[in-house]
């Protein structure tokens, strides 16, 4: 079946569609970050080349554009929403820029913020980007398990202050920005407070790193080798004797050291202090979701328009024909704007639940829903930004067309503000053992028939709501049956199957969003395109989890075999509308013009005014005959 690429959605269905995957106040969260992203500064140059220094550099001064444009840099450090929109804009046009805004404004700014809301520390270099902050925490030797992090604090009652120290090579900061390049910094350095000889846990000091031109005494900073993705200035950084006085401490209810010089704190847990100190973390998780949503988004509606302008020799007699009219070009680019679909209302429902949590229960689980939302996003874009690559061939090789920067890019998402993996596994432990039992292996289940089948988008739900369940009742029942006294073995007997079981729970959490999205939309044309996203992306996880259903009874073997030909009915329906609906991104048209193949005169870009194509008829013939 080919589809037919339906016309343009109206004005008022698009907006409809943009508001359900951007938000409903489009203009206070992202009008000023969609308009910023248009203007000079921040335009990309097709053919031009900078150095990946250029770009670093760039990256800063773009940074102190954007702050002496901001109404209160204060304000957007403190507002989670503004700064998740100002990644999910910033991440697919400037991946540096991203890095650096977000570890300044969330992981340095907002910690310092959070930790003196009565405002007694002078922040205002900070404020004013006198000073770029940045964060400290990873150690050559440690990362996820930032509770052994072993750069040391140690209070000086002489001179009532804390002395730093990096004991050895493994302790170096690892990765953080720290160079003089971009201007001066200032950074938030995670280290073992030592007081009076007793260590009291991981606390965060606000230290001075580097003047314009070198690092500051005390400490020693040191370009790491390139990595792959954009340019940021990530160093080896270590301390020896570095001093800052006591005030430097960000203290709280984790702790603090008084002024007769000793510690008291209100949590027992060393854990929990730990945890009060690194709360910018979960922001964070969310900035990278959103980096990964926007950079998916941009590669998506470049394949897209590509597709439909590139040309192919079609069936005989039929003539060229775009490369999107064959079902195995535009089959993977439906698929991909169903998952693009679900990874920005899964995004938002993070974000919506996180900003909701209050009580500590509550925002125990908003925080888990973060972390298991940002590692399947991440993992999903790059599977569409490839995906996306890939169907734009040779040209989506080039970095001029932006994709190949999109590609490295999103390795960066996937690792920063926790490894999807370590994420996924924490979130896999606190599931196993929280999760209701539910039918495990032999306990077959009745497969049961809703009303529409499998036409029903809430019978394709409950399936997926069974998948989750099944898998960590048989992830409990491994670990039920592995030998007593060994933690580790049963853990490793369960955690295959408790991962799968958070990956079902990711993908239920997008469904539900899909249904909560549809249902808030009135009848019409923008409800109808977003029920058959909807119900290609269900197809396409049931089908994808049909065989642990069907053996254990959750679907009969005749809705089996009917899942293939439901499914490629979805695909051929979202591919009709895809060009349209990739509308509903709110892209603007000068971030397509800096992509040259996002347009139909993709071929001018690499036009050659000496070409024989440019001499006259006469003149080329006259050669000919020569």
């Amino acid at each position: 079946m080919t589809p037919q690429p339906t016309p343009a959605l109206p004005p008022a269905v698009t907006d409809a569609l943009t508001a359900v995957l951007l938000g409903p106040d489009f203009h206070r969260e992202h009008a000023f970050w969609r308009r910023l992203t248009t203007t000079e500064p921040f335009r990309s140059r097709p053919g031009a080349t900078t150095t990946p220094e250029e770009q670093l550099v760039r990256a800063y001064d773009r940074l102190r554009l954007i702050n002496r444009s901001l109404d209160s840099a204060a304000r957007l450090a403190s507002d989670v929403r503004a700064l998740t929109a100002m990644h999910e804009w910033l991440g697919p046009v400037d991946p540096t820029l991203a890095t650096v805004a977000g570890i300044h404004y969330n992981l340095f700014l907002g910690s310092l913020l959070d930790h003196d809301p009565e405002g007694r520390r002078d922040l205002s270099g900070a404020l004013h980007m006198d000073e770029v902050g940045t964060f400290l925490c990873t150690e050559v030797a440690h990362g996820n398990d930032a509770t052994e992090v072993e750069t040391t604090a140690t209070y000086d009652r002489a001179r009532d202050g804390f002395v730093l120290r990096t004991p050895h090579a493994g302790a170096q900061k690892f990765m953080p920005n720290t160079s003089p390049v971009g201007g001066p910094k200032s950074g938030l350095v995670a280290a073992r407070l030592v007081v009076d000889g007793t260590d009291h846990g991981v606390f965060l000091l606000l230290v001075p790193l580097t003047d314009a031109d070198a690092a500051l005494p005390g400490v020693r900073v040191r370009r790491l080798p390139a990595r792959m993705g954009s340019p940021v200035d990530h160093c080896l950084t270590s301390f020896d004797d570095c001093f800052v006085p006591r005030a430097a401490l960000l203290a709280g209810p984790q702790g603090h050291v008084g002024d007769g010089g000793e510690f008291a704190g209100a949590l027992p847990s060393r854990r929990r202090r730990l945890l009060v100190s690194l709360a910018r973390v979960t922001p964070g998780k969310l900035a990278m979701s959103a980096c990964a949503v926007g950079s998916a988004r941009v590669a998506l509606a470049v394949a897209v328009r590509y597709a439909g302008h590139r040309t192919v020799a079609g069936p005989r007699g039929t003539g060229a024909v775009p490369v999107y009219a064959h079902r195995t070009h535009h089959g993977p680019l439906a698929e991909a704007l169903a998952t693009v679909f679900a990874m920005s209302l899964l995004h938002r429902r993070a974000l919506d639940r996180w900003e909701a949590g209050a009580g500590e229960a509550d925002r125990g689980a908003a925080e888990r829903l973060v972390a298991v939302a940002k590692g399947w996003i991440t993992w999903q874009a790059r599977d569409v930004i490839v995906e996306c690559r890939e169907r734009c061939g040779a040209q989506g090789l080039l970095e001029h067309n932006g994709l190949a920067a999109l590609v490295t890019g999103i390795e960066g998402t996937i690792t920063a503000e926790g490894d999807n993996l370590a994420v996924h596994t924490k979130a896999a432990a606190e599931m196993l053992l929280s999760a209701p039992g539910r039918a495990a292996d032999g306990e077959a289940g009745e497969a049961q028939e809703a009303p529409g089948g499998l036409r029903d988008p809430a019978f394709l739900r409950g399936l997926l709501t069974e998948l989750e369940a099944l898998r960590f009742a048989r992830a409990r029942s491994r670990m039920g049956a592995a030998p007593p006294g060994d933690a580790l073995g049963r853990w490793n007997a369960a955690s295959g199957l408790a991962l799968r079981g958070v990956e079902a729970h990711a993908v239920r959490q997008a469904a539900e969003a899909f249904a909560e999205a549809r249902a808030a939309l009135p009848g019409g044309l923008a409800r109808e395109r977003l029920a058959e996203v909807e119900r290609l992306f269900l197809l396409r996880q049931v089908g994808q989890g049909s065989g642990e259903l069907l053996a254990d009874g959750r679907v009969t073997a005749e809705q089996v075999r009917a899942l293939p030909d439901l499914y490629e009915e979805a695909v051929a329906t979202v591919a009709a509308h895809a060009p349209a609906l990739v509308e509903s991104f709110a892209l603007p048209d000068e971030l397509f013009a800096a992509r040259p193949i996002a347009g139909p005169a993709y071929a001018d870009a690499y036009d050659d005014s000496e070409g024989p194509w440019h001499r006259s008829p006469a003149h080329s013939a006259e050669e000919f005959a020569r």
